[in-house]
C-alpha cells in the first residue's frame, strides 16, 4: 500500500481563505459548539483579518467542532479561484453565493481526497485509469463558475464516485479472512479496546465516545465513520483506508497512535502512549 502525500490543494490553507468555515455554516449550541450561530453570520470570534481570536483555546472554550473541522482545501479554492480573491467583506453582494459555493466545494474536495487516496493503493492498480478519469472529472467541476457550482447535484456526484470507492475498498480489504461488517453500526460509547478490526467495514459507523485504544484497524474502511471523542490511543490507523484529517481531529489519540503519512497528528493528542 502506497501512503504517499496528498496534493497540497486538498489541505486547508487558512491564510488564503476568507474565514468561510467561520461564516457560512450554522452552529447549534451543543457539545461541539458553545453558541448558536445562524448560517451566513460571522462567528463573534472571527477577526477582521479572518483569523480566530480563540484558535489556540477552541476546545476548552467549548468549540471542539471548530477545532476538528477540515475543509479539504475548499476554502482557499472558493476564495482565490472561484471568486478570484474578491473578499465577501469588500463585496457583500457576493456573500450569499460564496457561502453556498463553499459547502458544495467542500463536498467535491472530500471526493477528491478519497479518489486521490485510491490512486495510491496498490490493490486498486488495475482500476487506476478509471479512478484517474473520475478524479479529473471532479477536479474539472471545482474549476467551474459560481453559477455552475451552485447548480451541481453533489449527492448524485457522490453516488457515482461511491461506486468506485466501494470497489476499491473491497479490493484493499480482500477476502482472505473473515472481517467484521460494522457498516453504519451504532457503537457509541462501546469498548472495542484492543479489538482485531483488520479489514473491517466501518463505513458510516457511529464511534462517538467509543474506546478503540490499542485496536488494529489495518485496511479497515472508515469512510464517513464518526470519531468524535473516540479514544484511539495506541490504535493502528496507519493503513486504514479513507481516514481524513477531520476524523483524526475529532478523536483522541496519543504518541503510540499510528496515522497515515497523509495526515497531521492533532495538536491536542497526548504526547505519551496510553498506560498498559
Amino acid at each position: 500500500m502506497n501512503t504517499g502525500p496528498v496534493t497540497d490543494d486538498l489541505r486547508a490553507d487558512c491564510a488564503k481563505c476568507f474565514g468561510l468555515c467561520c461564516v457560512a455554516p450554522a452552529f447549534v449550541a451543543s457539545a461541539d459548539f458553545a453558541i448558536d450561530k445562524p448560517a451566513g453570520t460571522p462567528c463573534p470570534h472571527l477577526q477582521s483579518d479572518c483569523r480566530c481570536s480563540i484558535h489556540e483555546r477552541l476546545r476548552p472554550a467549548g468549540f471542539p467542532g471548530c477545532a476538528a473541522f477540515d475543509c479539504f482545501g475548499a476554502g482557499q479554492k472558493v476564495s482565490q479561484v472561484t471568486f478570484l480573491g474578491r473578499h465577501w467583506r469588500d463585496a457583500p453582494e457576493t456573500a450569499p453565493a460564496m457561502f453556498r459555493t463553499f459547502a458544495i466545494m467542500r463536498d467535491l474536495h472530500e471526493l477528491l481526497w478519497y479518489l486521490t487516496e485510491c490512486l495510491s493503493l496498490d490493490a486498486a492498480r488495475g482500476h487506476w485509469p478509471e479512478l484517474a478519469v473520475a478524479r479529473d472529472d471532479v477536479e474539472e467541476l471545482t474549476r467551474r463558475s459560481q453559477e455552475a457550482l451552485i447548480g451541481l447535484d453533489t449527492e448524485a456526484i457522490r453516488r457515482q464516485v461511491d461506486v468506485l470507492l466501494v470497489r476499491t475498498s473491497a479490493l484493499v480489504r480482500g477476502g482472505q479472512r473473515p472481517a467484521p461488517d460494522l457498516r453504519g453500526a451504532d457503537l457509541v460509547g462501546k469498548s472495542l479496546a484492543a479489538a482485531d478490526l483488520r479489514c473491517a467495514n466501518l463505513r458510516g459507523a457511529l464511534l462517538i465516545g467509543a474506546n478503540l485504544a490499542g485496536a488494529n484497524l489495518d485496511r479497515a474502511d472508515v469512510i464517513g465513520a464518526d470519531f468524535r471523542g473516540c479514544d484511539v490511543s495506541g490504535t493502528n490507523l496507519q493503513t486504514s483506508i479513507f481516514l481524513t484529517q477531520f476524523q483524526a481531529n475529532a478523536a483522541t489519540g496519543d504518541a503510540a497512535t499510528t496515522l497515515p503519512e497523509t495526515l497531521i497528528r492533532p495538536a491536542h493528542w497526548s504526547g505519551r502512549p496510553a498506560a498498559t
